[in-house]
């Protein structure tokens, strides 16, 4: 038997096919391969390897780089539009799709297009990676994952693995693609055309361009169009997790005053506002006895406007997935210089228009008390004239402005040029690469102008109660701010260069050299609008009048392989590279790699190395910024009254985001060892166990790990009672008897470790031939045996393995799975994607509970009508399976987790694709 083809190892993958050179066509071409810079005829390495063709990306339905990636079992926690939307008005980093390797972070994946870097999403934040709306997936022939840290050689940011979305090339002819779909409940539909093109033969012609186009558009979903929204029953199960801000608004009694005289003299008349019980609370709303006003704003006892308050449910109609124009253009020229050279050309444009809608804005407005109907005949109204007793603060929704409104705007551009060839014996190749990121945050509606709103409620022009009449609306209208209020650019310019040739022969073949290395500038410029700057506009985070900067840094790196086939059965490779940021200083990472073949149908492998990931331009720089937090519970408020509920104790904390000059590299240590196994043709069995752990995290404490340790991390909670410990905006609010929080200070530091460690498990059958057709199936599981991390150094580590902690859940098991069947003219395809069952955000004071599995069933179909025209149509999420239901409170989208889950339930879609030779 010979030995296994490349073909049939899932090992075995090209990378860049760089000898596109005049050679005689009848020579085998070399090519390099993933995890290793030398070329060779061989594809197989010592490092894991996943492929995803585009004949699966076809039968899949799938039409962006981030809905490939959402399929990979290796992944997790993911940055997806879904996800981007539950961050809700946080607006830090929306419209940022990423990847997610091993759940390690976006900035441990590296992203490539044809091998070479792209400038990563411009807005600052807590994930430096590569928008995959940037990536031209319509020109995407293959997607190659390496599932190894692979720092030796591609760059400090590969700990977790290298993700690299491969072109066409010399391709000639004309492609047209059209592609429709929608789902069975309405919403979340999408649109798409691609036309592809090229001339020239390379072998022929000596030249060959090719040219992409694609453009979409996806619908927005509501949640109104979701049956399974309402059968979660968020209103009755997590109740806390709504808003007390709703329509009529909420009275916020003594909000702004050093005691609680207001509620007091109102206890003593005997005040009810819900019809029932004098009140208790300082939170009140009149309209609680008949109900508040259904179905939007509800009387839930147990909710976050309490017993003597209103809820508002935003979670009844509220936007699930953004409506969004995607496009992008794509283009390629190979050019034969003679001699044994190639000039290349690479252009891609990108650009992403995401629409967010929120809900209506919200306001805590002061005003007299003769303005409030339900109070001007109280004793608060007898105090006298211009007493501070006589404001009162009202937490209220601005349904009359309209829906908050924002458009994204995300483009990126990417020029790169070199050649390649041989010289002297050395197969080379260099390249020039600019690459840019910029980012637009425009208001369109439903964000205003603060002091006219406040001045609005306080002259009584503005009804927190009901309709506010023609001069009301006519004030709404004259406050909308519309316009850009944020923008981000992210520059990356390269020249890279690597050679490679044999040495000597050994018994197994050329004992190999490859030499490289990588010059690099990063900029990234931020700023916000003059509006947002001075804090004026009402829905919008400002991060203070010093927010704009802009930032530089210089890369160099250089690096070395050695391949050493020892016998036919048994390589070794060694990789080191160096690599120095400015400001960050530098490290060297070096890899080992063995594989042996001790049979034709047997291949073993194992790797071990090290690497380390500098701290971003964000991580580094980035002025001081003012945030939300998830709702969560304060243990001291729970502590200080034993009639406290989580009800009263739950809040969105106001969070400040420090950055870190002095923050050093992350550093890894890596390990994987696999077995390939073909016990016959086209059957193919691998397993690889595979080991990361980083040290020096570079992180931010999460809110619920800070308010659950008081002891270790109180002096980062700012509360009104502590004068030695109070931002100069929380000062005015001064209580010593007060043990609420004004602020949360979250800041990046090095702390502690980090490890994971699990197995991929892959099967893959082929040619399986029957009387019906040809049968195939495809595996790829991930079981991950461990994922944890330390708080700080010497901390316990806390496991996040099957269990939602702080920001997400790394699942134990996530599979993807098909079946392909083809007879004739048709073919077809059934597949699963998989993931396991966890133990759900731990609230304090609520009972744990497990989340359920999410396993999602898709079938696709295809007719090959003529030699130029392919039919397709097929169904995802084939049996409408609903996200399961979490209390987790990280995501502003409660009920269920949106960074894993599909909203848009049963998604139907026809595609023709017509080829023009």
């Amino acid at each position: 038997m010979n030995a296994p083809r490349p073909s049939r190892l899932a090992a075995a993958v090209a990378l860049l096919v760089l000898s596109q050179m005049a050679q005689s066509q009848s020579q085998l071409q070399r090519v390099e391969v993933t995890g290793t810079a030398i070329k060779r005829i061989e594809g197989e390495t010592a490092l894991p390897v996943q492929v995803i063709t585009r004949d699966e990306i076809d039968k899949a339905g799938v039409t962006t780089a981030a809905e490939i990636i959402a399929r990979l079992s290796a992944g997790a926690n993911n940055l997806t539009d879904g996800g981007s939307v539950a961050f809700g008005g946080f607006r830090d980093q929306m419209g940022l799709n990423a990847a997610n390797l091993r759940g390690l972070g976006v900035s441990s994946t590296l992203v490539l297009l044809n091998g070479r870097r792209m400038a990563n999403f411009a807005s600052p934040g807590d994930a430096a990676g590569v928008d995959l709306n940037s990536i031209p997936a319509a020109a995407i022939q293959r997607v190659e994952v390496l599932l190894d840290g692979a720092s030796s050689l591609y760059g400090s940011d590969a700990i977790g693995g290298v993700i690299n979305f491969i072109t066409r090339k010399d391709f000639a002819g004309v492609d047209v693609n059209v592609l429709a779909g929608k789902t069975s409940e309405g919403g979340g539909g999408k649109r798409s055309a691609t036309l592809a093109g090229g001339i020239g033969d390379y072998g022929r012609d000596g030249f060959n361009i090719i040219g992409v186009l694609d453009v979409q558009h996806t619908s927005s979903l509501n949640a109104s169009q979701r049956k399974f929204i309402k059968e979660l029953d968020i209103p009755g199960r997590l109740p806390d997790l709504l808003s007390s801000a709703g329509f009529p608004g909420n009275i916020l009694l003594d909000q702004n005053l050093p005691g609680s005289e207001q509620r007091d003299l109102l206890i003593a008349e005997g005040f009810k506002a819900n019809g029932k019980d004098v009140i208790s609370k300082y939170t009140i709303n009149p309209a609680a006895a008949t109900g508040c006003n259904a179905p939007a704003t509800l009387y839930l006892p147990a909710g976050i406007g309490g017993v003597d308050g209103c809820t508002f449910d935003y979670m009844r109609d509220i936007e699930l997935y953004p409506k969004s124009n995607k496009s992008s253009l794509f283009g390629r020229g190979s050019f034969n210089l003679g001699g044994g050279h190639q000039l290349f050309v690479e252009a891609s444009l990108a650009r992403a228009r995401t629409y967010y809608t929120g809900t209506p804005n919200r306001v805590d407005a002061e005003m007299d008390v003769s303005l409030v109907p339900a109070l001007k005949g109280t004793g608060i109204a007898a105090f006298p004239a211009n007493d501070e007793r006589r404001i009162i603060v009202v937490r209220t929704r601005l349904q009359e402005a309209g829906l908050r409104t924002s458009e994204l705007v995300s483009s990126t551009n990417r020029v790169v040029v070199g050649t390649n060839g041989q010289l002297a014996g050395w197969d080379y190749e260099w390249a020039l690469n600019h690459s840019t990121s910029k980012v637009s945050d425009r208001d369109h509606q439903g964000y205003l102008d603060e002091k006219k709103i406040m001045d609005g409620f306080a002259a009584g022009t503005l009804n927190a109660f009901g309709p506010s009449g023609a001069a009301g609306l006519k004030l709404y209208e004259e406050a909308q701010i519309r316009g850009e209020v944020r923008r981000a650019t992210g520059t990356m310019d390269s020249l890279d260069f690597r050679m490679s040739r044999g040495l000597a022969q050994l018994p197994g073949g050329e004992l190999a050299l490859a030499l490289g290395g990588e010059l690099r500038r990063e900029k990234q410029n931020y700023r916000q609008s003059d509006a947002l700057k001075n804090d004026e506009i009402l829905g919008e985070s400002s991060q203070g009048p010093d927010t704009d900067f802009s930032r530089s840094r210089r890369v160099g790196a250089t690096f070395a392989e050695i391949s050493a086939p020892v016998t036919k059965q048994l390589e070794l490779q060694a990789a080191l590279r160096y690599e120095r940021y400015q400001v960050s200083g530098g490290a060297a990472s070096p890899k080992l790699g063995l594989k042996y073949v001790p049979s034709p149908e047997l291949l073993l492998r194992a790797s071990v190395g090290k690497g380390f990931r500098a701290p971003s331009l964000t991580d580094l720089y980035r002025p001081l910024k003012q945030g939300k937090s998830a709702t969560v519970t304060d243990p001291l408020c729970l502590a200080d009254d034993p009639d406290n509920t989580v009800t009263d104790c739950a809040d969105l904390w106001t969070t400040l985001h420090y950055s870190n000059p002095k923050l050093k590299p992350e550093k890894s240590n890596q390990f994987s060892a696999g077995v390939v196994f073909e016990p016959s043709r086209g059957v193919t069995l691998n397993a690889d166990y595979w080991y990361i752990q980083k040290s020096n995290l570079i992180s931010t404490l999460g809110v619920d790990v800070i308010l659950s340790n008081p002891t270790k991390y109180g002096a980062l909670v700012h509360r009104y009672y502590d004068t030695t410990n109070l931002p100069a905006d929380c000062v005015e609010d001064y209580d010593p008897d007060d043990y609420g929080i004004c602020a949360i200070d979250l800041v990046k530091e090095n702390r502690g470790k980090q490890r994971i460690s699990g197995l991929d498990l892959g099967v893959s059958l082929s040619g399986l031939k029957t009387g019906f057709g040809e049968f195939g199936l495809k595996l790829n599981g991930t079981l991950t045996l461990k994922s944890q991390q330390q708080t700080g150094d010497g901390d316990p580590f806390i496991s996040n393995l099957g269990r939602f902690v702080n920001d997400g859940v790394v699942q134990r098991w996530r599979h993807t799975v098909s079946v392909d069947w083809a007879h004739g003219p048709f073919s077809a395809t059934v597949s699963n994607n998989f993931l396991s069952g966890y133990d759900d955000h731990h609230i304090i004071g609520k009972p744990d509970r497990k989340v359920g599995a999410y396993s999602l069933w898709n079938l696709s179909a295809g007719w090959e009508a003529t030699k130029s025209l392919t039919v397709r149509a097929g169904v995802q999420n084939l049996f409408d399976k609903a996200p399961p239901f979490s209390q987790q409170a990280w995501f502003f989208l409660s009920g269920y987790d949106p960074s894993y889950t599909d909203p848009r339930g049963r998604y139907g879609y026809v595609s023709a694709k017509y080829t023009f030779r």
